[in-house]
Protein backbone atom coordinates (compact mmCIF):
# COMPACT_ATOMS: atom_id res chain seq x y z
CA UNK A 1 0.00 0.00 0.00
CA UNK A 2 1.47 3.67 -1.16
CA UNK A 3 2.46 6.01 1.69
CA UNK A 4 -0.10 8.59 -0.40
CA UNK A 5 -2.75 5.99 0.52
CA UNK A 6 -1.90 5.28 3.83
CA UNK A 7 -2.10 8.97 4.74
CA UNK A 8 -5.64 9.49 2.99
CA UNK A 9 -6.76 6.33 5.26
CA UNK A 10 -5.60 7.75 7.97
CA UNK A 11 -6.51 11.65 7.64
CA UNK A 12 -10.11 9.81 7.25
CA UNK A 13 -9.97 8.12 10.49
CA UNK A 14 -9.24 11.40 11.84
CA UNK A 15 -11.87 12.93 10.33
CA UNK A 16 -14.28 10.21 11.01
CA UNK A 17 -13.05 10.18 15.06
CA UNK A 18 -13.58 13.90 14.87
CA UNK A 19 -17.65 13.79 14.01
CA UNK A 20 -17.76 11.29 16.08
CA UNK A 21 -17.04 13.59 19.02
CA UNK A 22 -19.20 16.07 17.32
CA UNK A 23 -22.10 13.99 17.53
CA UNK A 24 -21.71 12.63 21.23
CA UNK A 25 -21.60 16.38 21.94
CA UNK A 26 -24.66 16.90 20.25
CA UNK A 27 -25.97 14.23 22.07
CA UNK A 28 -24.98 16.28 25.55
CA UNK A 29 -26.68 19.05 24.47
CA UNK A 30 -29.68 17.54 23.56
CA UNK A 31 -29.35 15.79 26.95
CA UNK A 32 -29.05 18.75 28.79
CA UNK A 33 -31.96 20.74 27.01
CA UNK A 34 -34.17 18.13 27.66
CA UNK A 35 -33.78 17.70 31.38
CA UNK A 36 -34.57 21.40 31.77
CA UNK A 37 -37.12 21.18 29.82
CA UNK A 38 -38.44 18.45 31.97
CA UNK A 39 -38.01 20.55 35.05
CA UNK A 40 -39.78 23.78 33.69
CA UNK A 41 -42.96 21.26 32.32
CA UNK A 42 -42.41 18.96 35.12
CA UNK A 43 -42.39 15.87 32.68
CA UNK A 44 -41.75 12.83 33.82
CA UNK A 45 -42.18 10.90 30.50
CA UNK A 46 -39.26 13.95 29.07
CA UNK A 47 -37.08 13.00 32.45
CA UNK A 48 -37.08 9.48 31.54
CA UNK A 49 -35.58 9.79 27.58
CA UNK A 50 -32.97 11.96 29.23
CA UNK A 51 -32.09 8.99 31.12
CA UNK A 52 -32.02 6.41 28.17
CA UNK A 53 -30.08 9.05 25.94
CA UNK A 54 -27.24 9.10 28.66
CA UNK A 55 -27.16 5.12 27.96
CA UNK A 56 -26.29 6.13 24.40
CA UNK A 57 -23.52 8.84 25.46
CA UNK A 58 -21.98 6.73 27.82
CA UNK A 59 -21.62 4.12 24.72
CA UNK A 60 -20.04 6.45 22.49
CA UNK A 61 -17.30 7.22 24.76
CA UNK A 62 -16.45 3.78 25.23
CA UNK A 63 -16.08 3.70 21.10
CA UNK A 64 -14.23 6.95 20.55
CA UNK A 65 -11.62 5.76 23.12
CA UNK A 66 -11.23 2.17 22.33
CA UNK A 67 -10.78 4.25 18.43
CA UNK A 68 -8.29 6.25 19.97
CA UNK A 69 -6.45 3.39 21.04
CA UNK A 70 -6.11 1.63 17.64
CA UNK A 71 -5.03 4.54 16.04
CA UNK A 72 -2.45 5.89 18.56
CA UNK A 73 -1.10 1.83 18.20
CA UNK A 74 -1.12 1.58 14.71
CA UNK A 75 -0.55 5.12 13.03
CA UNK A 76 1.83 6.45 15.18
CA UNK A 77 0.69 10.01 14.96
CA UNK A 78 3.18 13.06 14.81
CA UNK A 79 3.50 15.68 17.62
CA UNK A 80 0.19 17.28 16.04
CA UNK A 81 -2.04 14.77 15.53
CA UNK A 82 -1.00 13.20 18.88
CA UNK A 83 -1.97 16.59 20.23
CA UNK A 84 -5.48 16.40 18.69
CA UNK A 85 -5.88 12.59 19.93
CA UNK A 86 -5.13 13.65 23.04
CA UNK A 87 -7.59 16.47 22.95
CA UNK A 88 -10.23 14.43 21.84
CA UNK A 89 -10.08 11.53 24.99
CA UNK A 90 -10.33 14.98 27.31
CA UNK A 91 -13.10 15.93 25.12
CA UNK A 92 -15.23 12.62 25.03
CA UNK A 93 -14.59 12.38 28.63
CA UNK A 94 -16.40 16.23 29.53
CA UNK A 95 -19.36 15.61 27.81
CA UNK A 96 -19.88 12.21 29.10
CA UNK A 97 -19.53 14.16 32.48
CA UNK A 98 -22.07 16.88 30.57
CA UNK A 99 -24.51 13.88 30.35
CA UNK A 100 -24.13 12.63 33.67
CA UNK A 101 -25.14 16.13 35.00
CA UNK A 102 -28.72 15.89 32.72
CA UNK A 103 -28.98 12.85 33.96
CA UNK A 104 -28.42 13.84 37.85
CA UNK A 105 -31.13 16.89 36.74
CA UNK A 106 -33.46 14.51 35.09
CA UNK A 107 -33.62 12.30 38.11
CA UNK A 108 -34.07 15.27 39.96
CA UNK A 109 -37.06 16.56 38.29
CA UNK A 110 -38.71 13.05 38.57
CA UNK A 111 -37.99 12.76 42.63
CA UNK A 112 -39.78 16.58 42.61
CA UNK A 113 -42.42 15.49 40.54
CA UNK A 114 -43.46 12.38 42.98
CA UNK A 115 -42.83 14.87 46.05
CA UNK A 116 -44.99 18.41 44.93
CA UNK A 117 -42.91 21.74 43.87
CA UNK A 118 -44.31 24.80 44.88
CA UNK A 119 -44.97 27.00 41.91
CA UNK A 120 -43.74 29.85 43.26
CA UNK A 121 -40.33 28.79 43.31
CA UNK A 122 -37.66 30.12 40.60
CA UNK A 123 -37.55 27.49 38.29
CA UNK A 124 -37.50 30.09 35.64
CA UNK A 125 -33.85 31.32 36.82
CA UNK A 126 -33.02 27.81 36.66
CA UNK A 127 -33.82 27.68 33.10
CA UNK A 128 -32.36 31.26 32.28
CA UNK A 129 -29.16 29.74 34.00
CA UNK A 130 -29.40 26.66 31.22
CA UNK A 131 -30.13 28.45 28.55
CA UNK A 132 -26.65 30.38 29.36
CA UNK A 133 -24.80 27.31 29.73
CA UNK A 134 -26.35 25.20 26.69
CA UNK A 135 -25.58 28.60 24.63
CA UNK A 136 -21.77 27.93 26.05
CA UNK A 137 -21.54 23.93 24.82
CA UNK A 138 -23.00 24.69 21.18
CA UNK A 139 -20.62 27.33 21.26
CA UNK A 140 -17.15 25.36 22.52
CA UNK A 141 -18.79 22.62 20.70
CA UNK A 142 -18.62 24.61 17.18
CA UNK A 143 -15.30 25.86 18.20
CA UNK A 144 -13.87 22.75 18.50
CA UNK A 145 -15.48 21.59 14.94
CA UNK A 146 -13.95 24.52 13.60
CA UNK A 147 -10.80 24.83 15.89
CA UNK A 148 -11.69 28.58 15.96
CA UNK A 149 -9.59 30.00 19.09
CA UNK A 150 -11.66 33.36 19.03
CA UNK A 151 -14.66 31.53 19.36
CA UNK A 152 -13.35 29.42 22.05
CA UNK A 153 -11.82 32.23 23.57
CA UNK A 154 -15.53 33.66 23.78
CA UNK A 155 -16.46 30.63 25.72
CA UNK A 156 -13.81 31.12 28.60
CA UNK A 157 -14.52 34.88 28.83
CA UNK A 158 -18.16 34.18 29.44
CA UNK A 159 -18.03 31.64 31.85
CA UNK A 160 -18.70 33.72 34.95
CA UNK A 161 -22.07 34.44 33.72
CA UNK A 162 -22.79 31.19 34.64
CA UNK A 163 -21.10 31.50 37.88
CA UNK A 164 -22.85 34.49 39.15
CA UNK A 165 -26.01 33.33 37.76
CA UNK A 166 -25.53 30.48 40.25
CA UNK A 167 -24.65 32.60 43.25
CA UNK A 168 -27.91 34.56 42.61
CA UNK A 169 -30.50 31.60 42.46
CA UNK A 170 -28.36 30.31 45.73
CA UNK A 171 -29.60 33.81 47.34
CA UNK A 172 -32.87 33.11 46.43
CA UNK A 173 -33.23 29.66 47.25
CA UNK A 174 -32.15 30.46 50.65
CA UNK A 175 -34.36 33.28 50.60
CA UNK A 176 -37.21 31.05 50.30
CA UNK A 177 -36.34 28.25 53.04
CA UNK A 178 -36.06 30.80 55.27
CA UNK A 179 -39.35 32.10 54.43
CA UNK A 180 -41.05 29.05 54.25
CA UNK A 181 -39.56 25.74 55.78
CA UNK A 182 -42.33 23.88 53.78
CA UNK A 183 -39.96 24.66 50.64
CA UNK A 184 -36.91 23.43 52.26
CA UNK A 185 -36.82 20.23 50.28
CA UNK A 186 -37.90 20.93 46.97
CA UNK A 187 -35.36 24.25 47.18
CA UNK A 188 -32.63 21.90 47.89
CA UNK A 189 -32.91 20.06 44.98
CA UNK A 190 -33.41 22.69 43.39
CA UNK A 191 -29.88 23.86 44.13
CA UNK A 192 -28.65 20.34 43.52
CA UNK A 193 -30.34 21.46 39.91
CA UNK A 194 -28.21 24.91 40.01
CA UNK A 195 -25.21 22.89 40.66
CA UNK A 196 -25.66 20.80 37.70
CA UNK A 197 -26.21 23.24 35.25
CA UNK A 198 -22.76 25.44 36.51
CA UNK A 199 -20.91 22.22 36.12
CA UNK A 200 -22.17 21.78 32.32
CA UNK A 201 -20.85 25.56 32.17
CA UNK A 202 -17.29 24.75 33.31
CA UNK A 203 -17.45 21.24 30.62
CA UNK A 204 -18.46 24.08 28.11
CA UNK A 205 -15.53 26.11 28.94
CA UNK A 206 -12.67 22.43 29.51
CA UNK A 207 -13.94 21.78 26.08
CA UNK A 208 -12.81 25.54 24.55
CA UNK A 209 -9.34 25.17 26.04
CA UNK A 210 -9.18 21.79 24.76
CA UNK A 211 -9.68 23.53 21.43
CA UNK A 212 -6.61 26.05 21.93
CA UNK A 213 -4.38 23.34 23.18
CA UNK A 214 -5.64 21.47 19.87
CA UNK A 215 -4.60 24.66 17.66
CA UNK A 216 -2.00 26.23 19.51
CA UNK A 217 -0.32 24.24 21.79
CA UNK A 218 -0.95 25.84 24.62
CA UNK A 219 -2.62 24.63 28.08
CA UNK A 220 -4.53 27.83 29.04
CA UNK A 221 -6.37 25.87 32.10
CA UNK A 222 -4.78 28.14 34.66
CA UNK A 223 -4.46 31.59 32.67
CA UNK A 224 -6.30 34.23 34.28
CA UNK A 225 -9.21 35.24 32.37
CA UNK A 226 -7.22 39.20 31.64
CA UNK A 227 -4.25 37.11 30.52
CA UNK A 228 -6.41 34.90 28.02
CA UNK A 229 -5.92 36.23 24.83
CA UNK A 230 -2.35 36.85 24.70
CA UNK A 231 -1.80 33.26 26.16
CA UNK A 232 -3.33 31.50 23.64
CA UNK A 233 -1.41 33.02 20.92
CA UNK A 234 0.88 30.49 20.02
CA UNK A 235 1.47 27.70 17.06
CA UNK A 236 3.09 24.32 18.19
CA UNK A 237 3.48 21.86 15.07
Amino acid sequence: MSDKHLSTQYDAELSAISNQVMHMGGLAESQVAQAVYALTKLSAETAERVLETETKVNQLEMEIDSELSTIIARRQPTARDLRLLVAISKMIANLERVGDEAARIARTVKRLIDSGISSRLPIGDLAYEADLAIAQLRKALDAFARLDVARALEVLKQDDQIDQEFEGLMRKLITFMMEDPRTISSCIDLVFVAKAIERVGDHAKNLAEVTIYVVNGIDVRHTPAASLEEASVGGAN
